[in-house]
């Protein structure tokens, strides 16, 4: 019940059960007052070390006897994994929950050994992508049955690697093109997992997803300003063929916006504006060079920042804000520091870092300091 919670508000809502005040009034008292039916955080670690431990103490195992085990013990053990961590699960489930999700989300990782490990003993490697596609239909599976955090966030990590995969064999040949629209699409996910609403709620599955954003986003942010700087691909390197480059921005970009439709309903404009800015992206630095490509992801941070005001958002403010400084680290790094004297440069640097550093700080606590006096 504390876990299907907040969907169950918006249910009774939307029936005209209950208004809007009163969900407010539960989603606050469970928030204050659930203590008993909440893990705090040392068991939380606990439960997270247990996992990595005892699944990096069965692949040493595992990898210790790997070379004398035959093809069909190897097969047999992968599976008795799976299916022990499965059982185990289910019987737990009404006496300790967090424990039997922990053992669940180890059956769903040990299911990716035994798909690879069948494809290694059968041979059938021709389509590596193939055994990802497997493995995430292992957490779909499990989320509809479970409804579990760990599964929801198994299936929110493999199902996009499972389409970066194919996408990557697909444009093998024509990484320049395929690059742009592979990174432009794992920007949007991870946006709009980052932007999933979590205020007001105590569901973990929507949380599970809002901390796989954040850990994302900036690796993703990266991966996109370096490939959308390039402006020249190497000689003989094939193009992206029309249908194939409209089906992968079609999926970078559709994907990504449905689910911000669905988490956040008529709220996910911003991320249809974010798809917009990443296309434009892409394609930015051909038309007005280095410049122009600074001053967008300049506009970008600071369209994430207002978005969090908006929203009251502090990570947003944040995350914009650390975007923001690593956009005018890189322009005077790569436009200004090489037209400078050593000693001017390093000066410089330093000014930037102090009276920048400053000034960034300063606007960004104001701006949280709205954000609470307004919630």
């Amino acid at each position: 019940m504390a876990t299907d919670l907040g969907d169950r508000l918006v249910r009774w809502t939307k029936a005209g059960l209950i208004d809007e005040e009163t969900a407010a009034r539960i989603r606050q008292f469970e928030g204050e007052h659930a203590g008993a039916g909440r893990l705090r955080w040392p068991m939380l670690v606990a439960l997270a070390f247990g996992a990595i431990m005892v699944a990096t103490g069965i692949l040493l195992f595992v990898s210790a006897h790997w070379d004398i085990l035959s093809p069909h013990r190897r097969f047999t053990l992968v599976l008795m994994l799976v299916a022990i961590f499965h059982v185990v699960g289910a019987t737990m489930a009404e006496r300790f929950p967090a424990m039997s999700s922990t053992l669940h989300a180890l059956g769903t990782v040990a299911l990716g050994a035994g798909i690879f490990l069948a494809g290694q003993i059968f041979n059938l490697d021709e389509h590596w992508p193939g055994g990802i596609m497997l493995w995430a239909l292992g957490p779909a599976v499990g989320m509809a049955m479970l409804g579990q955090a760990p599964q929801v966030a198994l299936l929110a990590i493999l199902a996009p690697a499972w389409l970066a995969s194919e996408w990557f064999v697909a444009t093998e040949r024509a990484a320049f093109d395929g690059s742009r629209i592979l990174a432009s699409g794992v920007l949007l996910l991870a946006l709009a997992y980052f932007t999933v609403p979590t205020r007001n709620t105590i569901d973990v599955r929507r949380r599970s997803l809002f901390w796989i954003g954040g850990v994302s986003l900036l690796p993703a942010a990266a991966f996109t300003a370096l490939v959308a700087s390039e402006v020249s691909r190497t000689p003989g390197t094939p193009h992206v063929t029309g249908t194939l480059r409209s089906l992968g921005w079609a999926t970078a970009v559709a994907l990504p916006t449905m689910l911000a439709l669905l988490l956040r309903g008529k709220d996910a404009w911003p991320n249809l504006l974010a798809a917009a800015w990443v296309a434009a992206l892409c394609n930015l630095r051909a038309v007005g060079g280095d410049a122009f490509l600074y001053a967008w992801w300049a506009i970008g941070a600071t369209s994430l920042v207002a978005w969090g005001v908006r929203d009251a958002g502090r990570e947003r403010i944040n995350m914009g804000a650390a975007i923001f400084a690593a956009t005018v680290i890189a322009f005077y790094f790569s436009e200004v520091m090489d037209k400078l004297g050593r000693s001017a440069s390093l000066v410089g640097l330093g000014l930037l870092f102090l009276a920048g550093g400053w000034a960034l700080e300063r606007i960004r606590r104001r701006l949280i300091s709205s954000v609470r006096g307004s919630t």
